[in-house]
Protein backbone atom coordinates (compact mmCIF):
# COMPACT_ATOMS: atom_id res chain seq x y z
CA UNK A 1 0.00 0.00 0.00
CA UNK A 2 1.62 3.10 -1.32
CA UNK A 3 1.53 6.54 1.11
CA UNK A 4 -0.20 9.31 -0.44
CA UNK A 5 2.57 11.79 -2.08
CA UNK A 6 2.74 15.34 0.13
CA UNK A 7 2.68 18.24 -2.15
CA UNK A 8 5.06 20.57 -0.18
CA UNK A 9 4.34 24.46 -1.07
CA UNK A 10 6.76 26.12 -3.79
CA UNK A 11 9.26 28.32 -2.50
CA UNK A 12 9.71 30.50 -5.14
CA UNK A 13 7.77 33.16 -5.92
CA UNK A 14 5.15 34.40 -8.71
CA UNK A 15 6.54 36.35 -11.51
CA UNK A 16 6.43 40.02 -11.11
CA UNK A 17 7.00 39.67 -7.67
CA UNK A 18 9.87 40.28 -5.13
CA UNK A 19 11.53 40.12 -1.36
CA UNK A 20 13.36 42.89 -0.62
CA UNK A 21 16.22 43.13 1.75
CA UNK A 22 17.10 45.21 5.01
CA UNK A 23 19.76 47.71 2.45
CA UNK A 24 17.40 48.09 -0.11
CA UNK A 25 14.50 48.77 2.23
CA UNK A 26 16.78 51.62 4.24
CA UNK A 27 17.73 53.41 1.25
CA UNK A 28 13.89 53.44 0.46
CA UNK A 29 13.25 54.60 3.92
CA UNK A 30 15.82 57.29 3.33
CA UNK A 31 14.61 58.31 0.00
CA UNK A 32 11.12 58.68 1.60
CA UNK A 33 12.16 60.73 4.29
CA UNK A 34 13.45 63.11 1.66
CA UNK A 35 10.20 63.00 0.06
CA UNK A 36 8.09 63.82 3.17
CA UNK A 37 10.85 66.68 4.09
CA UNK A 38 9.95 68.07 0.83
CA UNK A 39 6.06 67.79 0.89
CA UNK A 40 5.78 69.59 4.31
CA UNK A 41 7.80 72.38 2.88
CA UNK A 42 5.32 72.38 -0.37
CA UNK A 43 1.78 72.53 1.95
CA UNK A 44 1.02 69.48 0.62
CA UNK A 45 -1.28 66.90 2.99
CA UNK A 46 -0.46 63.36 3.49
CA UNK A 47 -3.04 60.81 2.77
CA UNK A 48 -3.77 57.07 2.69
CA UNK A 49 -6.79 55.32 0.59
CA UNK A 50 -7.53 51.38 0.83
CA UNK A 51 -5.79 49.24 -0.94
CA UNK A 52 -8.79 47.69 -2.25
CA UNK A 53 -11.60 50.09 -4.07
CA UNK A 54 -14.73 48.63 -6.17
CA UNK A 55 -13.90 48.40 -9.17
CA UNK A 56 -15.63 50.40 -11.43
CA UNK A 57 -14.61 52.85 -9.32
CA UNK A 58 -10.57 52.43 -10.44
CA UNK A 59 -11.69 52.54 -14.12
CA UNK A 60 -10.64 49.36 -14.72
CA UNK A 61 -12.95 46.55 -16.66
CA UNK A 62 -13.03 43.39 -15.23
CA UNK A 63 -10.69 40.32 -15.95
CA UNK A 64 -11.61 38.78 -19.34
CA UNK A 65 -10.03 36.11 -21.56
CA UNK A 66 -8.98 38.65 -23.94
CA UNK A 67 -7.07 40.26 -21.49
CA UNK A 68 -5.05 37.61 -19.50
CA UNK A 69 -2.37 39.33 -18.00
CA UNK A 70 -2.88 42.38 -17.86
CA UNK A 71 -5.20 44.97 -15.24
CA UNK A 72 -6.08 44.35 -11.88
CA UNK A 73 -6.43 41.62 -9.64
CA UNK A 74 -9.84 41.29 -8.58
CA UNK A 75 -12.40 39.06 -7.08
CA UNK A 76 -16.28 39.30 -6.33
CA UNK A 77 -17.68 40.22 -3.09
CA UNK A 78 -21.16 39.54 -3.40
CA UNK A 79 -22.28 40.60 -6.20
CA UNK A 80 -19.66 43.76 -6.51
CA UNK A 81 -16.25 43.63 -7.79
CA UNK A 82 -13.32 44.56 -5.80
CA UNK A 83 -9.96 45.26 -7.04
CA UNK A 84 -6.37 46.17 -5.71
CA UNK A 85 -5.59 49.30 -6.70
CA UNK A 86 -3.81 49.69 -9.71
CA UNK A 87 -2.69 53.37 -9.03
CA UNK A 88 -3.30 56.12 -6.45
CA UNK A 89 -4.87 58.34 -8.79
CA UNK A 90 -8.14 56.76 -9.50
CA UNK A 91 -8.65 56.22 -5.80
CA UNK A 92 -7.96 60.10 -4.72
CA UNK A 93 -10.48 61.16 -7.50
CA UNK A 94 -13.16 58.63 -5.71
CA UNK A 95 -11.92 60.31 -2.04
CA UNK A 96 -12.44 64.01 -3.78
CA UNK A 97 -15.58 63.36 -5.14
CA UNK A 98 -16.60 61.13 -1.53
CA UNK A 99 -15.32 64.42 0.80
CA UNK A 100 -15.80 67.18 -2.55
CA UNK A 101 -17.79 69.43 0.79
CA UNK A 102 -15.52 69.20 3.13
CA UNK A 103 -12.08 69.49 1.79
CA UNK A 104 -9.86 72.68 0.43
CA UNK A 105 -9.99 73.44 -3.17
CA UNK A 106 -7.19 73.34 -4.12
CA UNK A 107 -6.64 69.51 -2.68
CA UNK A 108 -3.08 69.32 -2.23
CA UNK A 109 -1.75 65.56 -1.82
CA UNK A 110 0.64 62.92 -1.63
CA UNK A 111 0.90 59.62 -0.59
CA UNK A 112 2.96 56.71 -0.39
CA UNK A 113 1.13 53.07 -1.17
CA UNK A 114 1.57 49.77 -2.75
CA UNK A 115 -0.05 49.53 -6.15
CA UNK A 116 -0.76 46.02 -8.16
CA UNK A 117 -0.51 45.30 -12.03
CA UNK A 118 -1.79 41.93 -13.21
CA UNK A 119 0.59 42.73 -16.25
CA UNK A 120 3.41 40.86 -18.05
CA UNK A 121 6.52 41.61 -15.87
CA UNK A 122 9.88 42.41 -17.12
CA UNK A 123 13.28 43.88 -16.06
CA UNK A 124 12.58 46.18 -12.57
CA UNK A 125 9.14 46.13 -13.58
CA UNK A 126 6.60 44.16 -11.13
CA UNK A 127 3.09 43.47 -10.59
CA UNK A 128 3.53 44.94 -6.94
CA UNK A 129 5.15 47.96 -6.14
CA UNK A 130 5.28 51.32 -4.02
CA UNK A 131 4.33 54.30 -5.59
CA UNK A 132 4.69 57.68 -4.35
CA UNK A 133 2.19 60.48 -5.71
CA UNK A 134 1.61 63.70 -4.84
CA UNK A 135 -1.91 65.55 -6.73
CA UNK A 136 -3.40 69.18 -7.22
CA UNK A 137 -7.10 68.57 -7.33
CA UNK A 138 -9.34 71.45 -7.80
CA UNK A 139 -7.49 73.99 -9.96
CA UNK A 140 -6.75 74.30 -13.88
CA UNK A 141 -3.52 76.77 -13.36
CA UNK A 142 -0.80 75.57 -14.84
CA UNK A 143 1.65 76.74 -11.78
CA UNK A 144 0.24 73.67 -10.38
CA UNK A 145 1.87 71.82 -13.39
CA UNK A 146 4.84 73.29 -13.22
CA UNK A 147 5.46 73.57 -9.79
CA UNK A 148 5.56 69.44 -9.57
CA UNK A 149 8.12 69.28 -11.89
CA UNK A 150 9.94 71.71 -9.76
CA UNK A 151 9.37 69.31 -7.13
CA UNK A 152 10.50 66.32 -8.09
CA UNK A 153 13.42 67.86 -9.53
CA UNK A 154 14.58 68.94 -5.70
CA UNK A 155 13.51 65.34 -4.66
CA UNK A 156 15.76 63.76 -6.93
CA UNK A 157 18.85 66.05 -5.76
CA UNK A 158 17.73 65.67 -2.07
CA UNK A 159 18.48 61.98 -3.13
CA UNK A 160 22.10 62.60 -4.44
CA UNK A 161 21.63 62.96 -7.77
CA UNK A 162 22.79 65.93 -9.96
CA UNK A 163 20.90 67.81 -12.58
CA UNK A 164 22.63 66.01 -15.43
CA UNK A 165 21.82 62.72 -14.58
CA UNK A 166 17.87 62.88 -14.76
CA UNK A 167 15.46 65.11 -17.16
CA UNK A 168 12.44 65.73 -17.30
CA UNK A 169 10.55 65.49 -20.54
CA UNK A 170 7.21 67.32 -21.04
CA UNK A 171 4.63 67.29 -23.58
CA UNK A 172 0.59 67.04 -24.18
CA UNK A 173 -1.97 65.36 -24.86
CA UNK A 174 -3.89 68.06 -26.81
CA UNK A 175 -0.63 66.64 -29.50
CA UNK A 176 -1.93 63.54 -30.17
CA UNK A 177 -5.68 64.79 -30.02
CA UNK A 178 -4.92 67.09 -32.88
CA UNK A 179 -3.50 64.56 -34.95
CA UNK A 180 -6.02 61.64 -33.83
CA UNK A 181 -8.74 64.44 -35.87
CA UNK A 182 -5.60 64.68 -38.53
CA UNK A 183 -6.00 60.88 -39.09
CA UNK A 184 -9.41 60.97 -38.56
CA UNK A 185 -9.41 57.98 -35.87
CA UNK A 186 -12.52 58.62 -33.87
CA UNK A 187 -12.86 55.28 -31.73
CA UNK A 188 -12.03 55.89 -27.91
CA UNK A 189 -11.49 52.14 -28.04
CA UNK A 190 -8.89 52.82 -30.92
CA UNK A 191 -7.54 56.12 -29.79
CA UNK A 192 -6.63 53.81 -26.10
CA UNK A 193 -4.99 51.04 -28.40
CA UNK A 194 -3.00 53.36 -30.37
CA UNK A 195 -1.98 55.61 -27.33
CA UNK A 196 -1.01 52.34 -25.28
CA UNK A 197 1.41 51.64 -28.22
CA UNK A 198 2.89 55.07 -27.97
CA UNK A 199 3.37 54.95 -24.75
CA UNK A 200 6.06 51.85 -25.25
CA UNK A 201 8.16 54.04 -27.67
CA UNK A 202 11.02 54.45 -25.35
CA UNK A 203 11.02 50.41 -24.65
CA UNK A 204 10.37 49.13 -27.80
CA UNK A 205 11.62 51.68 -30.43
CA UNK A 206 9.42 53.16 -32.88
CA UNK A 207 9.99 49.44 -35.03
CA UNK A 208 7.68 47.58 -32.05
CA UNK A 209 5.67 50.41 -31.81
CA UNK A 210 4.84 50.72 -35.41
CA UNK A 211 3.73 47.25 -35.27
CA UNK A 212 1.49 47.73 -32.49
CA UNK A 213 0.05 50.73 -33.40
CA UNK A 214 -0.85 48.63 -37.11
CA UNK A 215 -2.28 44.43 -36.44
CA UNK A 216 -0.30 44.19 -33.50
CA UNK A 217 3.19 42.90 -31.95
CA UNK A 218 4.74 39.31 -30.83
CA UNK A 219 7.22 39.72 -28.71
CA UNK A 220 10.18 37.33 -27.55
CA UNK A 221 8.17 35.18 -25.48
CA UNK A 222 5.56 34.16 -28.17
CA UNK A 223 2.67 36.56 -26.37
CA UNK A 224 0.69 38.76 -29.18
CA UNK A 225 -1.08 42.16 -28.19
CA UNK A 226 -3.46 43.23 -30.24
CA UNK A 227 -2.96 46.73 -32.80
CA UNK A 228 -4.65 49.94 -33.24
CA UNK A 229 -4.77 48.42 -36.56
CA UNK A 230 -4.02 52.12 -38.17
CA UNK A 231 -3.18 51.98 -41.98
CA UNK A 232 0.47 51.94 -42.56
CA UNK A 233 -0.55 55.98 -44.23
CA UNK A 234 -1.55 57.30 -40.28
CA UNK A 235 1.22 54.96 -38.43
CA UNK A 236 3.36 57.16 -40.79
CA UNK A 237 1.87 60.70 -40.14
CA UNK A 238 1.91 59.49 -36.14
CA UNK A 239 5.76 58.85 -36.57
CA UNK A 240 6.17 61.94 -38.59
CA UNK A 241 4.46 64.35 -36.28
CA UNK A 242 5.87 62.74 -32.83
CA UNK A 243 9.35 63.39 -34.36
CA UNK A 244 8.80 67.17 -34.36
CA UNK A 245 10.98 69.37 -31.58
CA UNK A 246 8.61 72.43 -31.78
CA UNK A 247 6.18 72.93 -29.19
CA UNK A 248 3.15 74.98 -30.50
CA UNK A 249 -0.10 73.80 -27.69
CA UNK A 250 -0.99 77.24 -25.67
CA UNK A 251 -0.30 75.32 -22.73
CA UNK A 252 3.10 73.76 -23.42
CA UNK A 253 4.03 77.56 -23.98
CA UNK A 254 2.71 78.62 -20.65
CA UNK A 255 4.42 76.54 -18.75
CA UNK A 256 7.62 76.64 -20.20
CA UNK A 257 7.07 80.85 -19.46
CA UNK A 258 6.52 78.87 -15.68
CA UNK A 259 9.57 77.42 -15.65
CA UNK A 260 11.62 80.27 -16.52
CA UNK A 261 10.21 82.39 -14.10
CA UNK A 262 11.39 79.47 -11.30
CA UNK A 263 14.28 79.22 -13.09
CA UNK A 264 14.23 75.36 -13.90
CA UNK A 265 16.02 74.25 -17.26
CA UNK A 266 16.17 70.79 -16.44
CA UNK A 267 13.41 69.75 -18.93
CA UNK A 268 12.73 69.06 -22.42
CA UNK A 269 10.13 68.64 -24.76
CA UNK A 270 9.47 65.61 -26.31
CA UNK A 271 6.05 64.79 -28.12
CA UNK A 272 7.04 61.41 -28.25
CA UNK A 273 5.85 61.19 -24.57
CA UNK A 274 2.46 59.79 -24.58
CA UNK A 275 1.64 58.53 -20.97
CA UNK A 276 -0.86 55.22 -21.68
CA UNK A 277 -3.61 55.93 -18.91
CA UNK A 278 -6.66 57.40 -20.90
CA UNK A 279 -7.38 60.24 -18.55
CA UNK A 280 -4.62 62.53 -19.18
CA UNK A 281 -5.95 65.89 -20.61
CA UNK A 282 -3.26 68.11 -20.86
CA UNK A 283 0.21 68.94 -20.02
CA UNK A 284 2.22 65.41 -19.05
CA UNK A 285 5.41 64.86 -17.95
CA UNK A 286 7.81 62.21 -17.32
CA UNK A 287 11.04 61.21 -15.56
CA UNK A 288 14.05 59.91 -16.93
CA UNK A 289 17.38 59.19 -15.50
CA UNK A 290 20.40 59.63 -18.11
CA UNK A 291 23.07 56.68 -16.62
CA UNK A 292 23.16 53.33 -17.80
CA UNK A 293 21.41 51.09 -14.83
CA UNK A 294 22.26 47.20 -14.94
CA UNK A 295 20.45 43.95 -13.96
CA UNK A 296 21.26 41.68 -11.88
CA UNK A 297 23.23 39.73 -14.60
CA UNK A 298 25.62 42.81 -14.72
CA UNK A 299 23.97 43.87 -18.36
CA UNK A 300 22.98 47.06 -19.17
CA UNK A 301 19.26 47.20 -19.12
CA UNK A 302 16.58 49.86 -21.16
CA UNK A 303 15.01 51.18 -18.05
CA UNK A 304 13.02 54.05 -18.98
CA UNK A 305 11.13 56.25 -16.90
CA UNK A 306 10.86 56.28 -13.03
CA UNK A 307 7.63 58.03 -13.06
CA UNK A 308 5.52 60.68 -14.34
CA UNK A 309 1.98 62.39 -14.54
CA UNK A 310 -0.05 65.28 -16.28
CA UNK A 311 -2.92 66.94 -15.76
CA UNK A 312 -6.19 65.13 -15.48
CA UNK A 313 -9.08 67.28 -15.21
CA UNK A 314 -12.73 65.32 -15.89
CA UNK A 315 -11.24 62.12 -13.63
CA UNK A 316 -13.57 63.21 -10.60
CA UNK A 317 -16.20 63.88 -13.03
CA UNK A 318 -16.59 59.81 -12.98
CA UNK A 319 -18.12 60.21 -9.84
CA UNK A 320 -20.78 63.32 -10.58
CA UNK A 321 -21.15 66.58 -11.71
CA UNK A 322 -17.81 67.84 -9.65
CA UNK A 323 -15.68 70.63 -10.73
CA UNK A 324 -12.39 69.17 -9.80
CA UNK A 325 -9.50 69.78 -12.73
CA UNK A 326 -6.21 68.03 -11.26
CA UNK A 327 -2.78 67.29 -12.09
CA UNK A 328 -0.62 64.87 -10.58
CA UNK A 329 2.50 63.28 -10.53
CA UNK A 330 3.58 59.75 -9.79
CA UNK A 331 7.41 58.13 -8.76
CA UNK A 332 7.77 54.16 -8.78
CA UNK A 333 9.76 54.23 -5.58
CA UNK A 334 11.24 50.65 -5.76
CA UNK A 335 12.53 51.46 -9.18
CA UNK A 336 13.99 54.64 -8.48
CA UNK A 337 15.50 52.96 -5.02
CA UNK A 338 16.65 49.91 -7.58
CA UNK A 339 18.53 52.72 -9.76
CA UNK A 340 20.24 54.80 -7.12
CA UNK A 341 21.92 51.88 -5.21
CA UNK A 342 23.72 51.49 -8.61
CA UNK A 343 24.48 54.85 -8.81
CA UNK A 344 25.92 55.49 -5.29
CA UNK A 345 27.27 54.33 -1.95
CA UNK A 346 24.48 55.09 0.31
CA UNK A 347 25.69 55.16 3.86
CA UNK A 348 22.84 53.51 5.86
CA UNK A 349 23.44 51.93 8.88
CA UNK A 350 22.22 48.71 9.27
CA UNK A 351 22.11 48.28 13.02
CA UNK A 352 23.43 44.81 14.28
CA UNK A 353 22.75 43.73 17.56
CA UNK A 354 25.39 42.60 20.51
CA UNK A 355 24.84 38.97 20.97
CA UNK A 356 25.08 37.74 24.36
CA UNK A 357 26.15 34.30 24.64
CA UNK A 358 24.36 31.68 26.56
CA UNK A 359 26.47 29.29 29.34
CA UNK A 360 24.17 28.17 31.48
CA UNK A 361 20.21 28.63 31.42
CA UNK A 362 20.31 29.12 35.05
CA UNK A 363 22.47 32.06 34.60
CA UNK A 364 19.40 33.93 32.35
CA UNK A 365 18.91 36.55 35.18
CA UNK A 366 22.19 37.40 35.03
CA UNK A 367 21.83 37.73 30.92
CA UNK A 368 18.83 39.35 31.21
CA UNK A 369 20.21 42.46 33.47
CA UNK A 370 23.19 42.89 30.95
CA UNK A 371 20.85 42.53 27.88
CA UNK A 372 18.30 45.71 29.66
CA UNK A 373 21.56 47.68 30.73
CA UNK A 374 22.80 47.37 27.15
CA UNK A 375 19.42 48.67 25.44
CA UNK A 376 18.54 51.09 27.88
CA UNK A 377 21.93 52.78 26.68
CA UNK A 378 20.48 52.68 22.98
CA UNK A 379 22.41 49.50 22.13
CA UNK A 380 20.57 46.86 20.09
CA UNK A 381 21.43 43.92 21.96
CA UNK A 382 19.96 40.08 22.20
CA UNK A 383 20.56 37.01 24.30
CA UNK A 384 21.76 34.18 21.91
CA UNK A 385 17.81 32.81 20.82
CA UNK A 386 18.61 29.44 20.56
CA UNK A 387 20.47 26.61 22.92
CA UNK A 388 23.44 25.26 21.21
CA UNK A 389 27.41 25.27 22.02
CA UNK A 390 29.38 28.09 21.69
CA UNK A 391 30.75 27.64 18.08
CA UNK A 392 27.02 27.53 16.95
CA UNK A 393 26.77 30.63 18.91
CA UNK A 394 29.71 31.95 17.26
CA UNK A 395 28.58 31.30 13.95
CA UNK A 396 25.36 32.69 14.61
CA UNK A 397 26.92 36.50 15.28
CA UNK A 398 29.26 36.19 12.61
CA UNK A 399 26.26 35.62 10.20
CA UNK A 400 23.93 38.50 11.10
CA UNK A 401 27.29 40.34 11.17
CA UNK A 402 27.24 41.15 14.92
CA UNK A 403 30.13 43.61 16.01
CA UNK A 404 31.03 41.87 18.83
CA UNK A 405 29.93 39.40 21.24
CA UNK A 406 29.85 39.14 25.19
CA UNK A 407 31.13 35.97 27.11
CA UNK A 408 29.72 35.74 30.17
CA UNK A 409 30.65 32.42 32.04
CA UNK A 410 30.26 31.28 35.47
CA UNK A 411 33.47 32.75 35.95
CA UNK A 412 32.66 36.17 34.57
CA UNK A 413 29.61 36.18 36.33
CA UNK A 414 31.38 35.52 39.42
CA UNK A 415 34.16 38.03 39.06
CA UNK A 416 31.50 40.72 37.74
CA UNK A 417 33.52 41.65 34.47
CA UNK A 418 31.93 40.07 31.34
CA UNK A 419 34.36 39.38 28.01
CA UNK A 420 34.11 41.99 25.56
CA UNK A 421 34.90 39.99 22.12
CA UNK A 422 35.25 42.34 18.67
CA UNK A 423 34.18 40.23 15.77
CA UNK A 424 36.08 42.44 13.12
CA UNK A 425 39.15 42.22 15.31
CA UNK A 426 38.98 39.22 17.14
CA UNK A 427 40.64 41.36 19.89
CA UNK A 428 39.10 40.33 23.74
CA UNK A 429 38.78 42.28 26.79
CA UNK A 430 37.41 41.71 30.19
CA UNK A 431 36.08 44.93 32.20
CA UNK A 432 33.83 45.59 34.57
CA UNK A 433 30.24 45.30 33.65
CA UNK A 434 29.88 49.54 34.48
CA UNK A 435 32.68 50.04 31.35
CA UNK A 436 30.49 47.72 28.96
CA UNK A 437 28.80 50.35 27.40
CA UNK A 438 31.59 52.82 26.77
CA UNK A 439 33.48 49.83 25.32
CA UNK A 440 30.82 48.73 22.73
CA UNK A 441 30.51 51.94 21.61
CA UNK A 442 33.80 52.39 21.02
CA UNK A 443 33.19 49.41 18.32
CA UNK A 444 29.77 50.15 16.40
Amino acid sequence: MTKDKINKPSKELPLGFIDRQEKELLVRDFIISNIKEVMINYGFQYLETPSFEYSDSIGKFLPDKDRPDEGVFSFKDENKWLSLRYDLTAPLARYVAKNYLEISKPFKRYQLGTVWRNEKPGPGRYREFLQFDADYVGTKSLQADAELCVMISEILQKCGLEKSEYIIKISSRKITEELFKKINVIDNQQKLTALRALDKIERLGWEGVKQLLGSGRKDQSGDFTKGANLSSECIATIEKELKKKSAKTSDLLEIFKIFNNYNFSNFEFDPSIIRGLEYYTGVIFEVNLKFDVKNKKGQIIQFGSIGGGGRYDNLVNNFGNYDAPATGISIGLDRLVYALIQKKEFKVKQIRPIVICVFEKNSMKDYIKLQTILREADISAEIYPGESKLKKQMEYANKIKSPAVILYGEDEIKSGKPTLRNLSSGKEKTIEIKELVNEIKKII
